[in-house]
């Protein structure tokens, strides 16, 4: 079982790394703010269209761009799900949404967080699923994208204040990188067996004589940008579990290489964009080691399973409870901690079936912020707000004046670095709290004890972390739910924002320093480790408290026999 594992990372690691080092370098003219390649009249006549004026804008003006964005698409998506029932391409004739169910799905999606409060195939019509939901995977995604664009231009810009145009950055990453990757991956997925059309519901009669409904719909093309764009959101409730979704190993592998792609490629295109490339490799081998070491942490705590069943020999000990047999404990483990190293959110096991330090995991890689690649654009940001912490801490300790990239770090970088760090949490933990001090919050858990502590604050996790992934044992289609989830989940996406972007608008107006004898190298090994230090102090500090409460204690009462 060891080699088996080795291997399986071994393969997914050598070929993530062989994807990601031509995309990063496709997607550098973009980060330029550049044409690629052949598109440079195409584009004129979109931006001449579009009505897109050549003008860059700061900061706030880019900001505000994109919030005005996303609050359109969350109001139109709101509607159309309240209004269901009235749209074309509903077979079924599924009836709309509720209010508060309404109002999560939309935010859930605008956010790329894909939390879903309800099942795909008896809740959502294929106009909700096509026009609805699978548009906002792309924007959704195309925004977090546009919003890193800008900071790496904050890094490799210095004395100006403007950092690229929102609407050409949103426009070039969906139409040239979201829209082709997604069209080759759905086809892929239709050739291994993923159904796409718009047909009826079938009814079948099975070999037992019992009447089921097969479910149809419009699956290849919404779980192509469901993992490409790190969304997550299921067509069926099952997710990649459900075979019209995920049908083959070979599929299984490929939508897990596809969750990592666009982020680990983005560490390349920041490495080119400053003209490092060190630098991205740095930040590559930090999330590498991360990652590894969190996948080995899951595989073996699902595989030794629970001690008290090794009497009964075989494979009795193993956790098989949760996964789908078709792929396997290994498979379902490394999938378990890729969606949720990414904000993605997809699952092709149950992760409330997990044992205690095989959630645990999970759970923590989303509760740093998804950090270890994360999500398309989120993942890396939020890992450079880490990396500055790290060169601020390392400044103290050596006694000189923080430096990144030739940037000098003054007070009011590490302001915004320090808000960015604070919210997410703030938001769990304060949710966290309401809702296990609320009658309406501990209405929705299944499990008392520790156990069902987890699956809260794994629920209120995932929602402000923009991740979507459930623990599941919640009841969460309530109105004290859907509301609770949507604020963490549209203040864990937007708020972020106003200081990620306020940072790239000091950065750019900055000089750029030569470097000099006692400037702190910030690549090789040794900061490697800082960087992995800090994403972990900070980490540890905020949430272990919160995860003694739940897994922690339930692997303590498994080793004691309860």
């Amino acid at each position: 079982m060891a080699a088996e594992a080795f291997l399986l990372l071994a393969c997914f690691m050598a070929v993530l790394l062989l994807v990601a080092k031509p995309l990063g370098d496709l997607m550098t003219s973009m980060a330029l703010d550049r044409a690629l390649p052949g598109t440079k009249r195409i584009e004129q006549g979109m931006w001449r269209l579009c009505g897109i004026q050549d003008d860059e804008m700061n900061w706030r003006q880019y900001l505000v761009a994109i919030l005005l964005f996303n609050l359109l698409g969350m109001v139109l998506l709101f509607l159309m799900l309240l209004w269901q029932d009235l749209l074309p391409l509903n077979p079924q004739g599924l009836p709309g949404l509720s209010w508060h169910l309404a109002l999560n799905t939309a935010i859930s999606f605008v956010t790329n967080t894909n939390w879903q409060s309800y099942a795909g195939e008896s809740t959502m019509s294929y106009f909700s699923q096509m026009v609805g939901l699978a548009v906002q995977n792309f924007l959704s995604a195309a925004s977090g994208m546009a919003v890193l664009f800008a900071l790496m231009r904050g890094f490799s810009r210095h004395t100006s204040s403007s950092l690229g145009n929102a609407w050409r950055d949103v426009t070039r990453v969906t139409l040239f990188v979201l829209l082709p990757l997604s069209l080759l991956m759905a086809l892929f997925l239709v050739s291994q067996g993923a159904i796409q059309n718009v047909s009826p519901y079938t009814t079948l009669t099975t070999l037992e004589g019992v009447q089921q409904t097969l479910p149809m719909g419009p699956v290849a093309s919404q779980e192509a940008i469901k993992m490409l764009g790190t969304n997550g959101g299921g067509f069926f409730n099952a997710n990649s579990a459900h075979p019209f979704e995920n049908p083959t190993a070979l599929s299984n592998f490929i939508q897990m290489l596809a969750i990592f792609a666009i982020p680990a490629a983005l560490c390349f295109t920041f490495g080119n964009v400053v003209r490092d490339r060190r630098q991205g490799r740095t930040l590559l081998w930090a999330m590498s080691i991360m990652f590894i070491v969190a996948a080995a942490l899951v595989m073996i705590a699902e595989v030794n399973g629970n001690p008290h069943l090794l009497s009964f020999g075989g494979d009795s000990a193993l956790n098989w409870e949760g996964k789908e047999a078709r792929f396997g404990i290994l498979n379902s483990s490394l999938f378990a901690v890729i969606t949720t190293a990414a904000s993605c959110g997809a699952v092709n096991a149950m992760h409330d079936s997990f044992t205690a330090l095989g959630g645990m995991v999970p759970m923590w890689l989303i509760q740093l912020g998804e950090v270890v690649f994360g999500g398309v654009g989120s993942g890396l940001y939020g890992m450079l707000m880490n990396v500055l912490l790290a060169v601020f801490i390392a400044g103290l300790m050596i006694g000189r004046t923080p430096e990144y990239l030739g940037k000098k770090i003054g007070v009011p970088e590490m302001k915004m670095a320090a808000i960015y760090i604070l919210i997410t949490p703030s938001l769990v933990l304060l949710g966290t709290a309401l809702a296990m001090m609320t009658d309406a919050g501990r209405a929705g858990m299944l499990n008392t004890g520790p156990h069902g502590f987890s699956e809260v604050l794994y629920a209120v996790s995932s929602a402000a972390n923009n991740n979507g992934s459930a623990f599941a044992g919640l009841s969460a289609n309530t109105p004290f739910w859907n509301l609770l989830l949507a604020a963490a989940m549209l203040l864990g996406r937007f708020a972020p924002f106003v200081p990620l972007l306020a940072m790239a608008g000091y950065l750019a107006a900055r000089k750029t320093q030569p470097a000099s004898p006692g400037t702190l190298p910030t690549h090789g090994a040794l900061f490697v480790g800082l960087i992995i230090g800090t994403v972990l102090l900070i980490g540890a500090l905020t949430f272990i408290p919160a995860l003694a409460l739940g897994p922690v204690i339930e692997h303590l009462q498994l080793l004691a026999g309860h």
